[in-house]
């Protein structure tokens, strides 16, 4: 199966970045395996450092035509040049996003294990709908996404799905037929060669 049949890569960052290093080991990962987006997800809410660490993943991103979203912060999206905006509280805020961001904007929707709460996302304009976790981890309400979740959301729903949360190897591998993009972040970055395990678990789509 060629890489185009193959659900495509999306990365989230850390919680925080060191500055003076993660630009370019963000850029060693993106060189690493063709990714579609990056999510920049800090747990930080001061604008400032937002706003710098934007910056500097928008310029790798940018450099390799990927897309770059931002966690929650939809007034920052067009301020800081980004590409669109994801929201980890479901669908409640995707009309408002969508009518506000215009429809080149991309809007992405993380509803943990609800199917209603997808489809209704979906409905209001999503361009994805995240749902997670798929493994062992504290996404969410800790509430496990199923196979039989992508498995039912693929073959009636016409949204793009993305799997995250925990994932393994052998979990890509057995979702890999049911999801449309793996979210990938704790799993590399966490690691002692994010680059390394970032292949791997590339790889291990089939």
């Amino acid at each position: 199966m060629s890489d185009q049949d193959l659900p495509q890569l999306y990365l989230v960052t850390p919680p925080k970045l060191d500055l003076s290093s993660y630009p370019d080991l963000l850029a060693r990962t993106l060189d690493a395996a063709e990714v579609a987006c990056v999510r920049l997800e800090l747990a930080s809410r001061d604008e400032d450092e937002i706003g710098r660490a934007a910056d500097a993943c928008r310029e790798v991103c940018h450099a390799r035509d990927i897309a770059i979203v931002v966690a929650d912060h939809i007034l920052m999206v067009e301020r800081l040049g980004l590409d669109g905006v994801h929201f980890s509280d479901g669908s409640r805020q995707v009309r408002a996003a969508r009518k506000d961001l215009g429809k080149d904007a991309i809007v992405g929707a993380f509803c943990g294990a609800s199917t209603h709460d997808g489809m209704t996302a979906g409905e209001q304009g999503a361009d994805y709908i995240s749902f997670g976790p798929v493994g062992e981890t504290n996404l969410g309400d800790g509430t496990v996404a199923e196979h039989d979740l992508f498995a039912w959301w693929s073959e009636m729903i016409e949204v793009p799905v993305v799997a995250e949360g925990g994932l393994t190897e052998d979990l890509i591998q057995a979702l890999s037929p049911v999801t449309d993009f793996f979210c990938l972040g704790d799993e590399i970055w966490a690691s002692d060669d994010p680059v390394a395990t970032f292949s791997a678990l590339a790889k291990a789509r089939v």
